[in-house]
């Protein structure tokens, strides 16, 4: 637990929260600056700075615990749709907890629209090069 996180004080109960789900490894509570009704944060129980920290035996329980908790999102509210987002450094991490947003989306609803100045179509042999430069920093070939 790191003393000054906001979210490990949470999984410790010394702050508050309004918990929608919990297992062994992870919490799910409402976001206090909610976008929607029903926006809801998933945090593994074990302070984890961000994606990078993160080992696959929690991010196993995480990925489960964001399934369940956007099936209940999505019973609970009947959104259109729903946006799953996690950030990572800043500025656009605002608590270093890694945390993962079930954001429910309706149509029209003027959120997080997503568009690129123009979308590019790289060539396939620069699509191959970045494959192979992935790859290669994954230990493969």
């Amino acid at each position: 637990m790191s003393e000054e996180c906001i979210f490990c004080q949470i999984v410790a109960g010394e702050a508050e929260a309004s918990v929608a789900y919990e297992d062994e490894a992870t919490l799910a509570f409402m976001d206090l600056r909610q976008f929607q009704a029903g926006h809801t944060l998933i945090v593994p129980k074990r302070h984890v700075r961000d994606i990078y920290e993160l080992d696959k035996k929690t991010g196993s329980a995480l990925m489960a615990a964001i399934s369940r908790v956007a099936e209940g999102v999505r019973e609970a509210v009947r959104p259109h749709g729903i946006t799953i987002w996690q950030s990572n450094g800043a500025p656009w991490q605002e608590v270093f907890h890694l945390h993962f947003h079930v954001l429910p989306r309706w149509r029209e609803d003027g959120l997080l629209r997503f568009r690129p100045p123009r979308r590019k179509r790289p060539a396939r042999s620069d699509l191959d090069d970045q494959a192979v430069r992935i790859r290669a920093a994954l230990g493969g070939d």
